[in-house]
């Protein structure tokens, strides 16, 4: 027996009326907040490059896959067998340059031909933009519909415009606040926003990425001085806005040293 045949045995007997009693309360719609989670865990040790860690968690999200395949199974939906079916058909279909007689120079030609494929299949879909998912992060599906646009020409053709669209959108965005119209200062930060996305993306930079690791810094600086403080005796509620911002400053510099020094 191979080892997916096991684990496809293993959880139908969970799900057995003499199985598990929390796994068989289970539901499509149950397990949709364990299935995002078990997503940014693998994120989390991709970005540590933790190969062990990685590969724990690809089985979780593996384990996720059949589980949903066989509580679809049960009410004769679809199997776990039709699962695999069509992703490899598909993986075929929208790769006629590997598996056909079509060619692809790079892989621009490839993602628009993807696409190509994609909406002859989807017939139902009227807009390059169906299909975008609602249940996205707002910053990935920001970079995700500027890459739907980008994949049929309507794009930046290089990323000098952009940093002037950027400093354009902060103009507005100032303007919006003399105005003190909430709404309207709303609606011009995110199009701040949006347009760094964009600028992120003609970088070849990955916005969700890139923020992920402003953010580790941002967190790891703050500890540092956390740290610090408490190494005086003190608490941060204590300290003033000055004291924490040459804390800050020290530990800056003391990674840029470190760094500079690896």
């Amino acid at each position: 027996m191979s080892d997916i045949s096991r684990l496809r045995d293993i959880v139908a007997r969970l799900r057995a009326p003499d199985g598990c009693p929390w796994d068989r309360e289970q539901t499509h719609s149950s397990l949709r907040a364990a299935l995002v989670e078990e997503c940014y865990e693998v994120i989390e040790a991709i970005d540590k490059a933790d190969d062990p860690n990685l590969r724990e968690e690809l089985g979780d999200i593996l384990l996720h896959v059949v589980m949903h395949a066989q509580m679809a199974g049960e009410r004769d939906a679809f199997s776990f067998d039709e699962v695999v079916a069509e992703v490899c058909e598909k993986l075929i279909r929208r790769h006629p340059h590997v598996f056909g007689d079509k060619a692809a120079a790079d892989s621009a030609e490839v993602l628009l031909q993807w696409e190509q494929i994609k909406r002859a299949e989807k017939k139902d879909r009227t807009s390059i933009m169906d299909g975008l998912g609602s249940g996205q992060p707002a910053l990935l599906r920001a970079q995700n519909a500027q890459k739907k646009a980008a994949r049929v020409g309507f794009d930046w053709q290089a990323a000098d415009p952009v940093f002037d669209k950027v400093e354009e959108e902060i103009a507005e965005l100032r303007q919006a606040l003399a105005s003190g119209e909430t709404r309207h200062v709303e609606e011009e930060l995110g199009d701040l926003l949006f347009t760094v996305v964009n600028l992120s993306r003609k970088l070849k930079v990955d916005s969700e990425t890139a923020l992920a690791a402003a953010t580790r810094k941002f967190v790891s600086r703050f500890q540092a001085v956390e740290a610090a403080l408490a190494a005086q005796g003190r608490r941060i509620e204590d300290a003033s806005p000055d004291e924490m911002n040459a804390l800050w400053d020290q530990h800056k510099a003391a990674a840029a040293a470190a760094s500079t020094q690896a």
